[in-house]
């Protein structure tokens, strides 16, 4: 056998016990939509405070967040308190479109020139 071929092989047999020794979460942990929620709220309050989302970004990612809310608020009632699983992934999605808009925000060249750099 050559180097490579071992080397192949070995890595492919650690994939397993790597994934047997990751930490186990359940489902409502990975899929948490008030978690998440919480998540980008405080992320929008970080970029909020050390100046790198203007306060109309601020304004328009809450406004966001608020609107997210309001549609899961609607897709509840619409199900009888539940979530169905098609539910959950339009959240999701949206909380993806949501995390990146926020990412955006934090990253782009705009700074609130009422908070000092550090």
């Amino acid at each position: 056998m050559n180097f490579k071929t071992l080397l192949v092989a070995a890595s492919l047999a650690a994939i397993p016990a790597s994934s047997a020794l990751a930490q186990q979460t359940t489902y409502n942990q990975r899929h948490s939509i008030n978690a998440r929620d919480a998540r980008q709220q405080a992320r929008i309050n970080k970029g909020v405070a050390d100046g790198q989302i203007t306060p109309k970004g601020a304004a328009a990612a809450d406004a966001h967040q608020a609107h997210l809310r309001s549609e899961e608020s609607n897709m509840r009632a619409a199900d009888g308190g539940h979530l169905t699983a098609q539910d959950r992934h339009k959240l999701a999605r949206q909380q993806d479109r949501t995390s990146q808009n926020i990412y955006d925000r934090n990253h782009n060249r705009a700074t609130d020139p009422g908070v000092p750099p550090r």
